[in-house]
């Protein structure tokens, strides 16, 4: 076992690497012997959590379509097995049925492992790790990589017993029956989706079980459905709800087949996005208001809690269907953990969810699972239907910006997170001498700035990026060219910072 450089695989609270040549001044660092140490790493770190020895741990494993993705799980499972723990392949599966494999009868993993680079390029492979608490974190990760870095390996004379198990239809039939209970359909009980016409883009990754074991049991007519079968080069498009051309992708195979709902997953299907039967987007503020309206429904009063970049419109939407607007930081891990936060101490919040897609339930384990999510608005489309109304008439209310952008500005230094919250600090002295301006109180990352002239009406964020060297600027606008009126003003700010990339904003 060769040796490992965590700060360079650590992404946060995932592993990421380069697993694959074919992309220049990309080194390939995620190897197989690599993978197979922190497979071992893993079962040393669940030992020394439980109390057990790694001879009487379990392990669930499971990955998405990438193509280095059987190679790598057959090294996992090496390194595993080879500490004695079980292992169960449960080959291609999504990211959240890892996760519910730990806490379901019958499996009960002591942990899991997705190897999944979320919607990376071809080349990428990662790691992410479950126990039955939820998925690990930052620390967590750091020390399974530092007990990698260490080569303390375990190895038993005998072999963990290595099964071969088809978990995904278990997380499915799960599904099946959310749908089931929640419409209740007093003639159809078994396939209240009857009737009505869904198409799903998996993108090629491993979002394509969703139409087999999920749709069809329930009787839905998945005719049009597209990109279905795993294919790690994605041809099609990226597989991720926030790229265009995927939405457009979608939308478009909503309207070819006349379709009264359209579901696109991320490769590993912890991000979802939806649309409408007319082709429109059900993404960012337009999903988190319809999932939001659907909690405050069964929830009322529930705290929902977002990211930093969700819009004046969706805070009005929330507070008049009678819950709270927590705005947070960026990140899903933050999303999720601010929530969970709030529920400890007392606020009711069962639902944390980011524009990226990410989105978590309190009644779901707190897991960011696209799967439940669609499942739950698809309780709500059966629903609406049996009352002869759309889904979309819940956020009919939802004020939407007329202009919204996003330019990232690449910090040109090293030492970029001094330099870019030194910008953010001027940026807010420097905003509290614009008479039409004002710094919108408790904003828990960067600043945002609410933009009250006339010809601007709207808000701009300015935040560091937590781990590039690029500053995300965020600005909406009620106002025809009112994103463009803010982009100018902050471009002559930030004429005076020499380290800052301003061409994406100078081409605004």
């Amino acid at each position: 076992m060769n040796h490992i450089d965590g700060q360079k695989l650590q992404n946060g609270s995932d592993i990421r690497g380069v697993a694959l040549e074919g992309v220049p001044d990309e080194t390939v660092n995620l190897t197989p012997e690599v993978v197979q140490t922190l497979g071992n790493a893993f079962v040393n770190w669940l030992a020394q959590k439980t109390g057990k020895p790694t001879t009487e741990l379990s392990v669930g494993i499971g990955r998405d379509s990438r193509l280095s993705g059987e190679t790598l799980s057959q090294a996992v499972i090496e390194g595993i097995a080879i500490a004695g723990s079980q292992v169960h392949n449960f080959d291609i599966a999504s990211t959240p049925a890892m996760f519910m494999c730990t806490v379901t009868d019958g499996f009960n993993c002591d942990g899991a492992i997705m190897l999944t680079a979320s919607h990376l390029p071809f080349n990428r492979n990662g790691l992410k790790f479950f126990t039955p608490q939820g998925g690990l974190g930052k620390t967590d990760i750091s020390e399974i990589l530092a007990i990698a870095e260490s080569a303390q390996v375990i190895k038993e004379d005998t072999k963990g017993k290595i099964t071969r198990d088809d978990f995904i239809s278990v997380y499915a039939a799960k599904l099946v029956e959310t749908v089931r209970q929640g419409v209740n359909h007093p003639h159809n009980y078994e396939q209240p989706l009857t009737g009505l016409k869904i198409v799903v883009d998996a993108g090629n990754g491993a979002g394509g079980f969703y139409v087999d074991k999920v749709l069809k049991p329930l009787g839905a007519d998945t005719t049009g459905s597209q990109f279905l079968d795993p294919d790690g080069m994605f041809p099609n498009h990226i597989p991720n709800p926030e790229n265009k051309e995927a939405m457009a992708a979608i939308c478009q195979a909503v309207v070819n087949n006349q379709a009264d709902f359209g579901i696109i997953f991320d490769t590993d299907v912890d991000r979802v996005a939806a649309v409408d039967a007319k082709g429109n987007e059900i993404n960012r503020n337009r999903a988190i208001a319809l999932i939001s309206a659907v909690v405050l429904q069964e929830h009322p009063g529930s705290t929902i809690v977002t990211d930093s970049i969700t819009s004046d419109g969706l805070t009005k939407f929330i507070e008049q269907l009678g819950g709270k607007h927590h705005r947070f930081k960026r990140g899903y891990k933050n999303v999720i953990n601010e929530s969970i936060k709030l529920n400890n101490s007392g606020t009711e919040s069962w639902l944390a969810i980011e524009t990226s897609g990410h989105g978590a339930m309190k009644e779901n384990y707190f897991l960011d699972d696209g799967a439940y999510l669609a499942t739950k608005l698809l309780v709500e489309l059966a629903k609406s239907k049996l009352q002869n109304k759309s889904l979309t008439d819940l956020i009919d209310d939802l004020e939407e910006p007329l202009e919204s952008e996003e330019f990232r500005l690449k910090i040109k230094i090293d030492n970029f997170k001094a330099y870019g919250n030194n910008v953010i600090n001027r940026l807010q002295k420097f905003a509290n001498i614009q008479d039409d301006w004002l710094i919108v109180p408790n904003n828990y990352e960067g600043v945002r700035i609410a933009c009250n002239s006339p010809t601007e009406k709207g808000w701009f964020l300015l935040r560091l990026s937590l781990h590039d060297p690029v500053i995300p600027l965020n600005i909406e606008s009620n106002v025809a060219e009112g994103t463009n009126k803010i982009a100018t003003r902050l471009l002559e700010f930030f004429q005076d910072f020499d380290e800052l990339d301003l061409s994406s904003l100078s081409r605004s």
